[in-house]
Parts: structure tokens; C-alpha cells; sequence
């Protein structure tokens, strides 16, 4: 549908997990700090992207995703036993950013980003959750429109060269040109999840990190 690619749309919403029967909000993106994306640039969840993008300005929307239109099943393949001298730094072993629950960014041998959470730190081993933190759930938005229209040619160029540039979708962009909320580590939960390869070999710390990727 021609009409509803290369739109600027802004929402905002409350997030919930479902699980039997009851809800847990989980994340929330406000008026002031919307979620932000052009349609058709595989930026934001395809299943997210249908629901929103025939909506005006001021529209509410209520729907929920299973995990296969979200984030997928929780794969234990994705949790990783890594080598511990990967998070070492002139030889010593990086204990400010590398600890128990903390959310770290690695790149694969193709120079992929991602992310994973810390599950424990061994004598030799890094154990590294790769899988989406909302992987294997149901999610459900409630929100409203707060910007829908057509994307100015800067916004489409300013996003064609962040994808072309580094590949990465920083935070909040005022502009519009860019997408991504603040409040998980993949930069939204509207936003696809990271990206690994099967195995996740050749994986290393990457201290720049910062970056939310659209790729799984």
C-alpha cells in the first residue's frame, strides 16, 4: 500500500506483557517522548507497524501481539557461555560494566551489534542471554497517535544514511529522521529485536555500544 509508505509517525503508549489472564506494564512511551519511525524502512515490528500506520493524529489504538508477531519463542541456544578474557581490557577483567543483570553490547564476526544480559560470571566463562527480553511473550498497546503524516525528503535521507551509515538507530531524535524509546536496551520495544547468528561465535565486548538495531 503506496499510501502509507514513507510516513512520519509518532506514538505513544503503554506497553503490557499478558500472561494468563493478567497484565504488567512493562514499558510506556509518553507525549513528550515519543516513539518515533517511518513506515516501510523495517524499523519498527511489522505486525506494530500495520496496526498503527492507517491511523490519524489523535487515533487510539488497543492490540495485542502473540510472540510470533513480536519477539519469538525464548531460545535457550541464545544463552551463551562466553570466555571471560573477551571482557578484558589491558589484561584485566572489566568488573565496572561487566557484572550480574547488566545489559552489555557485542558484535559477531560479520560486524553485527546486538546485545545480551549478564546471567552470571564464572572463573573462565561469561554467561550472556542474547534472547529479547520480552522474547516468548504477548504484548499488548494501548496508546494514541500523536504525529502521523507524510515524511519530509530530510527525514527519509537523514534515515537512509543512518542505515547506511553504521546501521544503527540512536535514542530519541527530535527530527523524526530516526527512530527508537529509551526505555529497554534494544531502544524500543516497538523496534526489532537484536541481531546474532546462530552459535554467536566470534563474539567481543564493544564499549562505543549504544546503538539499537533493526535486524534479528
Amino acid at each position: 500500500m503506496a499510501d502509507n509508505l514513507n510516513k512520519y509517525i509518532a506514538v505513544a503508549y503503554k506497553l503490557y506483557t499478558v500472561d494468563n489472564g493478567t497484565s504488567e506494564l512493562v514499558e510506556e512511551a509518553t507525549d513528550a517522548e515519543p516513539f518515533q519511525f517511518i513506515s516501510g524502512y523495517g524499523i519498527a515490528l511489522d505486525a506494530f507497524e500495520k496496526a498503527v500506520v492507517g491511523l490519524g493524529k489523535g487515533e487510539t489504538f488497543d492490540f495485542t501481539l502473540q510472540k510470533d508477531d513480536a519477539y519469538g519463542d525464548y531460545e535457550l541456544e541464545h544463552v551463551l557461555d562466553l570466555d571471560k578474557g573477551i571482557f578484558c581490557i589491558n589484561g584485566h577483567f572489566d568488573h565496572e560494566n561487566i557484572f550480574k543483570d547488566a545489559i552489555i553490547p557485542l558484535q559477531n564476526e560479520d560486524g553485527n551489534r546486538f546485545y545480551g544480559r549478564v546471567l552470571s560470571i564464572g572463573d573462565d566463562k561469561v554467561k550472556v542471554d542474547l534472547n529479547h527480553p520480552l522474547a516468548g511473550k504477548t504484548l499488548n498497546f494501548k496508546g494514541h497517535i500523536v504525529e502521523a503524516r507524510e515524511a519530509t525528503n530530510d527525514e527519509i535521507q537523514g534515515l537512509i544514511n543512518r542505515m547506511s551509515g553504521e546501521g544503527c538507530c540512536c535514542g530519541h531524535d527530535g527530527d523524526g529522521g530516526c527512530c527508537g524509546h529509551h526505555h529497554d536496551h534494544e531502544g524500543g520495544c516497538c523496534n526489532h529485536g537484536h541481531g546474532h547468528n546462530d552459535g554467536g561465535c566470534g563474539h567481543h565486548h564493544d564499549h562505543e555500544g549504544g546503538c539499537c538495531h533493526k535486524s534479528r
